[in-house]
């Protein structure tokens, strides 16, 4: 069985896994990490014999990079890659016009450059937009609600944390049902900040903007973090002319665990497709899966 080279750009919380989900996938080799400057130093001695660069060519050839980056990044770091003619896969969860926007700038410079961009493979947006996906084919009529957490969401907090006299912070999703959420932030300031101009500048991104937003000032945000995570999805709806169709689905998960090893499925999933930029729900599912479609297909149908 040959392998894929794959490159992972960046290592925090999400590299880590994505490196390890690699690491357990027999169809893949690591070919490194890219990462800044002032970092590759440090993790070359703790990764040591793993190649950490900054310039992704002194990898040699590379199939796919994993951008475990954070999604203000993507857009700026994905046509790089593209235009070397590497794969990319990527994280991206701004929901919205905003995913419809990147997956049109990707998919032009993938075509011109004949390579594969997928993007907004996490787990939502990911692999729940599979599961919103098939509750539409059951039920084509009808409402689905989506209640994440309670947990840490890493989109939030990276947002958070980019505001200026941030020194640290985390936040919190609470699920009240029917879809509406709260959030609660903890943030840990530099000297000479305040609460009240940084819980403003917070309640006014986009991230933030919809939902009841609570900011709170603490000593040590580390002490407050867990990586847990997980979604409730729910849907009513109408099959024909029959209704009353329920359906349900339930996962709770380690957040950059399963975000890591979705963006390694996803990275497979890549090298089976013509040029151009995906999402996940336009992916046959097989695609992601290691394995001969027909022994897949008797295990699965």
């Amino acid at each position: 069985m040959g392998q894929s080279s794959i490159a992972v750009v960046g290592y925090g919380n999400v590299g880590r896994h994505v490196v390890e989900a690699i690491q357990q996938s027999a169809d893949m080799r690591l070919a490194g990490i890219v990462e800044v400057p002032q970092l590759v130093e440090t993790l070359r001695q703790h990764l040591r014999p793993i190649p950490v660069v900054t310039d992704p060519a002194d990898l040699g050839q590379i199939d796919v990079a994993i951008l475990a980056v954070n999604s203000l990044a993507v857009p700026k770091i994905a046509p790089t890659y593209l235009k070397m003619g590497v794969n990319t896969v990527d994280p991206y969860d701004i929901h919205g016009e905003s995913i419809l926007n990147l997956r049109r700038e990707l998919d032009g410079l993938a075509k011109e450059h004949g390579c594969v961009s997928i993007i907004a493979a996490g787990w939502d947006p990911g692999t729940d937009s599979i599961i919103r996906t098939i509750f539409e084919i059951i039920a084509p009529r009808g409402i689905t609600h989506v209640n994440f957490g309670p947990g840490m969401s890493m989109g939030h907090t990276v947002v958070v944390k980019s505001i200026e006299g941030v020194k640290d912070a985390i936040s919190i999703t609470v699920p009240m049902g029917m879809g509406i959420h709260k959030r609660m932030v903890y943030v840990e300031l530099h000297a000479g900040y305040s609460l009240g101009d940084i819980a403003k500048k917070i309640k006014e991104h986009q991230y933030f903007a919809h939902d009841e937003t609570h900011v709170f000032s603490v000593e040590d945000v580390a002490a407050l973090v867990d990586m847990g995570h997980g979604v409730h999805m729910e849907r009513k709806g109408v099959a024909g002319k029959t209704h009353n169709q329920r359906m349900e689905y339930r996962m709770s998960i380690t957040n950059p665990g399963a975000t890591g090893q979705v963006l390694v499925s996803a990275a497979r999933a890549s090298l089976r497709q013509k040029p151009g930029c995906y999402s996940l729900p336009e992916i046959p599912p097989l695609d992601f899966i290691l394995g001969e479609r027909e022994e897949l297909l008797q295990r699965l149908i």
